[in-house]
């Protein structure tokens, strides 16, 4: 038999109608004689229901007992989940991510996965029952609960299909598959057949919510075979590869875009050759990630270094700061928010230039002003206003030919 890896999302388990659903959807791999191991999300909105309540008692909450909290979202589904099998006639267990054996590092609210003690899973398996798994979540080897950081239940399918040598992992979601660009903003957004590791990679990072970076980088690393699928329409979705098979003509293959950026700025950093390393190694210790970076020399012979992070990390970030501005050594910290990150991805960029410069062209023609830059071989990142993320990220996708058109006219694009 084959071991198959299902991940329903939030949406697809909101309602009890809906896990009903998603029980007949692992009904029907089971009877195909394949073993099931099903890992699923909170019900909908309870994870930010959970975050609510934790607000309204403090606007920091210990991110220990937050991973405490937060976890308890899972439990839900998986006993209504299975549940819902054993009523129609197929036998099911749950077990919580450390029931299931997952073992990550000990940092509280975005940790990684160490390692997965596949035993349990193994054995029940054998027995013939379908084995559900909450995402998103696990246990250090000190035994404290830890979430993954949002979209976790991604990674924990994914790294549960590598451990168990799965033959494929299927992602379930409210969408049918990955888009060119977020469809719920921009018309004519159209959906693509495959993509590339790589390049999911890309637009995973850059805020393409359909599948969390973590989880792309897993599949890439241990080729594990990826198919993102809608959890209520029964069609074909998009296949997550390490060669896209068709539209290797385009040199774009999509937009992506996330708001509530900040760009932070730390001026006058006294020594220019340590100064850069100081800063984010300092920063890196209180597992604050930063994104963009831009660096300018003074008339002063000192150094002003610019970065972006999520509008959600400026507090601690500024605290950090401002706790080791004597050993760091500079004269003060500015920020700027309400800022947006736009991209464009695609592997044909390594082989055509003047792909940046026509991207900043069609920004200024529609008097979008970029604050940021950061390319790689695959992307071009621009930060913008946050005003104007949605405008950005329509115009170029017009501008490199991504609107829903026939393929035919698609594959003519060069």
């Amino acid at each position: 038999m084959s071991i198959i890896v299902q991940k329903f999302g939030g949406t697809s388990v909101g309602s009890v109608e809906r896990i009903q659903n998603v029980a007949s959807r692992i009904a029907e791999e089971k009877e195909r004689g394949n073993d099931v191991v099903v890992v699923v999300s909170a019900m909908g909105k309870t994870t930010d229901t959970l975050v609510g309540l934790a607000r309204e008692i403090t606007s920091q909450p210990s991110k220990r007992e937050m991973d405490m909290l937060l976890s308890t979202g899972e439990q839900v589904t998986i006993s209504l989940l299975t549940m819902a099998l054993i009523q129609s006639g197929h036998d099911a267990i749950s077990f919580t991510g450390w029931q299931a054996g997952i073992e990550t590092e000990s940092v509280h609210s975005n940790a990684r996965i160490t390692n997965i003690h596949t035993e349990k899973m193994l054995s029940h398996l054998q027995s013939g029952r379908v084995v559900i798994v909450a995402g998103f979540q696990g246990m250090t080897e000190a035994g404290e609960i830890t979430t993954l950081g949002r979209g976790g239940s991604d990674t924990t399918a994914v790294a549960i299909a590598a451990a168990l040598k799965a033959e494929r992992c299927d992602i379930y979601t409210d969408v049918d598959g990955v888009y060119t660009t977020d469809p719920r903003y921009i018309n004519g957004a159209r959906k693509l057949p495959s993509i590339s590791y790589d390049e999911m990679l890309e637009l995973a990072n850059l805020g393409a919510g359909v599948l969390h970076p973590r989880a792309v980088e897993f599949a890439k690393n241990y080729q594990i075979p990826l198919e993102v699928r809608s959890s209520i329409e029964k069609v074909e979705g998009t296949y997550i590869e390490e060669e896209a098979s068709m539209e290797q003509n385009l040199i774009v293959r999509g937009v992506a875009f996330e708001g509530e950026i900040t760009r932070v700025t730390v001026f006058g950093l006294g020594n220019a050759l340590t100064g850069l390393s100081s800063v984010f190694t300092t920063l890196a210790k209180n597992h604050l990630n930063v994104d963009i970076i831009i660096q300018s020399q003074t008339d002063q012979n000192t150094t002003n270094l610019s970065f972006s992070i999520k509008e959600q990390d400026l507090e601690e970030t500024l605290a950090v700061l401002e706790r080791n501005k004597e050993q760091l050594g500079f004269t003060h910290v500015e920020n700027e928010s309400e800022l947006a990150k736009v991209s464009i991805v695609g592997s044909g960029m390594i082989s055509n230039p003047g792909v940046a410069a026509e991207m900043f062209e069609v920004l200024a023609q529609n008097d979008i002003v970029v604050k940021m830059v950061s390319t790689s071989e695959i992307k071009v990142s621009a930060v913008v206003d946050e005003k104007n993320m949605q405008k950005a990220a329509g115009v170029l996708h017009t501008a490199f030919n991504l609107d829903a058109v026939k393929m035919e006219e698609i594959t003519l694009y060069y």
